[in-house]
This record gives structure tokens, sequence and C-alpha cells, in this order.
């Protein structure tokens, strides 16, 4: 993917519990699970925070995180069984890793996709 913004992060590392990715143009805080293997992360709530200081959130989701979860829900109550999957501020990605998100995130704030997917938080 070749984006305009900066492709290697400034800073990265844990604020505890947040796991943070600072770009050029945009800083990332990921909520992983303790212990969890950053390069194999699949299912994580993400914070964006633009340069111009808006914020913004979503829930990242791998493909086969969403199929794992919708055979887990078969047979329950749960999404009718598993047969759907719905979630208002979710982006499905292809590949796991907080890097690959990070990716991903920088390719839709370069195409202008960013806003249709991410929540703006607004602050009261």
């Amino acid at each position: 993917m070749s984006h305009s913004t900066s492709s290697e992060p400034v800073e990265r590392g844990w604020d505890e519990p947040w796991y943070r990715v600072r770009m050029e143009d945009f800083e990332a805080s990921f909520l992983p699970n303790d212990g969890e293997d950053l390069d194999e992360v699949c299912n994580v709530d993400v914070f964006v925070t633009l340069k111009n200081g808006s914020r913004w959130t979503a829930t990242a989701f791998t493909i086969a995180e969403v199929e794992r979860l919708m055979k887990l829900w078969a047979g329950t109550d749960e999404a009718l069984g598993g047969r759907y999957f719905w979630v208002s501020d979710g982006l499905i990605v292809r590949d796991p890793g907080i890097d690959n998100m990070t990716d991903v995130i920088a390719g839709l704030i370069e195409n202008g996709e960013f806003s249709e997917i991410f929540q703006r938080v607004i602050n009261n």
C-alpha cells in the first residue's frame, strides 16, 4: 500500500493498558488483551487522534475472528444463532496484527474513507 502519510511509526510502545502507535499524521491507541501477541491481534478497540486533535474510535476485527465469533454463537441466542455479525463502529481487516491495522488506518486517512468508518468521539 502506498500512501502519503509516513509509513513508519514515529514512536510506538506501551502506555498501560494501551499500546500506542504515533505516526506523522495520527496516533492510534490500541487496547489488546493482557499478554496478547501484538502480531496476532484479531479483535481490538482502537482510538485514533488525528493531527487536528479530533478523536475517533472503532473496533477492528479480522475476517477469521468474525467467522470464529459467528461459529461460537451458533446454537445460541446471540446474533440469531450466529447467522449475522454487526457492529456500528466495526472495521474488518484481512490480516491480524497492530502493524497491519495501523497501515489500514493510514490508508483510510489518505483515501478519505476514515471518517466514514470510524466514529467521532464528541467531548461533552
